[in-house]
């Protein structure tokens, strides 16, 4: 991979991603050398609280695979990273250092818009169902909330 110096190069094309998370770039080399280059917005290091004291750095990959483990095939790759977005946004709001319990309500609120399959079976691990009569309360509140 060559080093260029930004003012040896031309942009040909800039499109925002989507998400509006960031920003691609095609550029031109003095040399005739096209690439592409990525920018994307440094966001701050997000502190979790554990439920036991502890702290640790949020970890993207960490909520993602809790995420899958509950959508299952019910929910494409591309809407986990959307939730997963949704969480991070919405825990940024709220400062820097995040109760673990709020991600977990983030991730429930995200999860009962999208799929209520997936929403129950993250539901029964945040909230750790012991027994049947758990799902069934899950089941009735959900119920309730959909017919609101």
């Amino acid at each position: 991979m060559e080093n260029y110096k930004i003012d040896e190069t031309k942009v040909l094309e800039s499109r925002i991603s989507a998400d509006g998370q960031s920003i691609r770039r095609r550029r031109l080399a003095a040399d005739g050398t096209r690439f592409t280059t990525y920018e994307r917005v440094e966001k701050p290091e997000l502190v979790v609280i554990k439920s036991h004291g502890g702290q640790e750095y949020f970890d993207r990959d960490k909520l993602r695979r809790a995420i899958i483990r509950s959508v299952g095939k019910f929910v494409p790759d591309m809407q986990v990273e959307e939730i997963i977005n949704r969480v991070e946004n919405n825990l940024l709001r709220n400062g820097n250092k995040i109760p673990s319990r709020k991600i977990g309500e983030e991730v429930l609120s995200a999860l009962f818009d999208i799929n209520k399959v997936a929403y129950i079976r993250f539901a029964s691990v945040f909230h750790e169902f012991e027994t049947i009569d758990d799902f069934e309360e899950i089941l009735a509140r959900s119920k309730k909330e959909e017919t609101k």
